[in-house]
């Protein structure tokens, strides 16, 4: 049940985060609004949308990692759905972005799940009184 459960909130984090974030850029920066719909972005607002997904990811990794107790196969799992999710999004956008966008983007929904749940197992309490 807990896998389920971290499963879900972990992509539900994901989604969440990013959304969030992406607010946040929209309503701090009008010349990327600009430019959104027709997604000619410039080399900061990729970076910007890059670290937006990066965090989403780290927050996912992070969440998933709560809900199941450091289970790091549901992180992987995760991560994996992740990947697979975007695959045919990014496919869609490739002529919109660099390689370097793509690639970037798609190594971090691997990568940062894993450094997300990291932080977890760092913060989480060891020892008698985490019973």
């Amino acid at each position: 049940m807990r896998v389920i459960a971290g499963l879900c909130g972990g992509l539900f984090a994901w989604f969440a985060i990013a959304t969030l974030a992406n607010l946040a850029l929209r309503l701090s920066w009008p010349a990327y609004v600009e430019v959104e719909q027709a997604m000619t972005f410039t080399l900061a607002m990729q970076v910007a949308r890059l670290l937006v997904g990066a965090l989403a990811s780290v927050g996912a990794g992070f969440v998933v990692a709560w809900i199941t107790k450091g289970n790091s196969r549901t992180v992987r799992l995760v991560a994996g759905i992740l990947f697979v999710l975007f695959i045919p999004v990014h496919y869609w956008v490739w002529d919109k972005f660099p390689l370097w966008y793509h690639a970037v983007f798609l190594a971090s929904l691997i990568v940062l799940p894993l450094c997300g749940a990291m932080f977890y197992r760092r913060s989480a309490p060891t020892g008698p009184a985490a019973s």
